[in-house]
């Protein structure tokens, strides 16, 4: 470790703590779950997503809760149980509409998305819209499908990928929920990527007849977080052509890139953790409006289940892709065990309200930086991560804090490395430092950042009478 620490490429970052660079907002990157089985979320999970205080959750409404078991009869006793799990962390929902009932569509067939019968379609949606968005008030955004531009092969059964097409599916999907909840907001396309049909063809035709359209939406699983902002940048292109108020930017699923191979070990990989951390500071600079890391809680397919509406290839590459390599990408696993990039999101929603200004980051590209002030602390979480593993190496950054009032501080350091530094059972990650002192206006530390970490430096004020420069 000694060797690591002088070997490590030295780096200096300054915050200034009267700079006020506007609200920080990081509660605009949450999470997504679902479109797996019918589990509600267990007790354990539900405490720990709620600690983190998430505004939004994803989720998908998926053929599997029978939501209309015949012609004519609703049935929420499942839908009920899950969305009424996920209401107790506290969040509203983006909801995926993936239903697909026999009844209205009749064989299985992804590539069929025009229903045998509109009015009883939309009859369906307007009951569901009313259940979650009216009687419940869950639902506050309404997705129209899930990676339609591949259908099964993205765990839906709606495959759109045509733009006329699709625009057909969401007018006649979208009338009915606003017709159900007018308050609520409707948008798609779910699509794979920014630029993938029908999503760009989509915008241009809303441009085009003026169809209403309150978000867009689009995935990305990808190691670069570059590409991440990119998609941020397309997608702020995309909605430039519309005349009507620009819709929000929602990444509606996204997380690395999918690996090669599946085995146990990769889930508590510090990689994983520092290449999220590094893709949300990337889309939170492209001023993005909501993002979802996909995904919350690990989980296994059924596939009899998933026999009732997917072709038997489909049931196949969903137990495949779920039951026998699985990505490990939950935040928990499937028996509920804690992964590092849940503490990505704890420490996210530690920095404060506030932003401030940071320079000296972009000495090196593969540190990523974001500072941020509370009411009684200042904050700076740092990624070093590498998109070539061959050349990752350790970081020494010098973090100089400039424009403190003068007085007594706590100074907190936080990583998250390959010694899963964390309780299992309260879910606390363990402080690698704490310790007191006297701050003069200008206070400056040293981090040791090992290849593939995260960590956070927090100065805290130690008593209620200090306060920070305004």
């Amino acid at each position: 470790m000694a060797t690591q620490i002088q070997q490590g490429q030295r780096v200096a970052v300054s915050i200034d703590t009267a700079s006020g660079g506007g609200p920080l907002e990081m509660w605009r990157h949450g999470v997504g779950v679902g479109g797996i089985n019918a589990l509600p979320l267990p007790q354990s999970v539900i405490e720990a997503t709620r600690s983190l205080r998430p505004r939004l959750i994803r989720v998908f409404i998926q053929e599997f809760f029978g939501v209309y078991p015949e012609h004519g009869r609703y049935d929420w006793t499942r839908l009920d149980a899950y969305l009424g799990s996920i209401a107790q962390t506290g969040a509203k929902m983006v909801a995926a509409i993936c239903i697909k009932p026999a009844e209205i569509f009749g064989g299985i067939d992804h590539a069929v998305w025009r229903p045998g019968d509109l009015d009883e379609w939309q009859s369906l949606i307007r009951a569901l819209v009313s259940r979650y968005s009216v009687e419940r008030e869950l639902v506050s955004h309404w997705e129209i499908g899930n990676e339609t531009d591949i259908g099964e092969d993205g765990g839906s059964p709606f495959l759109i990928p045509d733009p006329l097409d699709y625009a057909e599916f969401y007018r006649f999907t979208a009338s009915s929920v606003r017709e159900a909840a007018p308050h609520v907001k409707v948008g798609g396309t779910a699509a794979c990527w920014v630029n993938n049909e029908p999503l760009p063809g989509f915008v241009a035709s809303c441009a085009a007849d003026g169809t209403p359209l309150d978000f867009i939406s689009w995935h990305i699983y990808h190691d670069d977080w570059t590409r991440h902002a990119l998609g941020v940048r397309e997608g702020r292109r995309l909605i430039s052509q519309l005349n009507q108020p620009a819709p929000e930017m929602m990444v509606t699923e996204w997380n690395k890139g999918f690996d090669p191979t599946s085995v146990a070990d990769q889930a508590l990989m510090p990689r994983r953790a520092a290449l999220a951390a590094a893709s949300i500071l990337a889309m939170h600079q492209q001023a993005l409006d909501w993002s979802f890391y996909y995904h919350l809680w690990d989980q296994y397919v059924d596939p009899t289940e998933f026999g009732r509406f997917f072709s038997p290839a489909g049931v196949d590459n969903m137990y495949h892709h779920w039951n026998e390599a699985p990505h490990r990408f939950g935040l928990f696993s499937e028996t509920c065990d804690i992964r590092p990039q849940y503490f990505v999101f704890d420490l996210l929603s530690r920095l404060g309200d506030t932003r401030l200004i940071a320079t000296g980051g972009d000495q090196v590209d593969r540190l990523s930086l974001l500072s941020g002030q509370g009411p009684d602390s200042v904050s700076t979480l740092l990624a070093n991560v590498s998109l070539d593993e061959a050349v990752s190496a350790p970081l020494l950054v010098t973090v100089t804090f400039s424009h403190l009032r003068p007085g007594p501080r706590l100074l907190s350091i936080f990583r998250i490395d390959e010694d899963c530094r964390w309780d299992a059972v309260t879910r606390q990650l363990r402080p690698l430092e704490t310790r007191r002192l006297i701050a003069r206006d200008e206070f400056e530390c040293q981090l040791f950042l090992p290849a593939d970490s995260v960590s956070m430096v927090t100065l805290s004020e130690t008593d209620g009478a200090a306060r920070w420069t305004p």
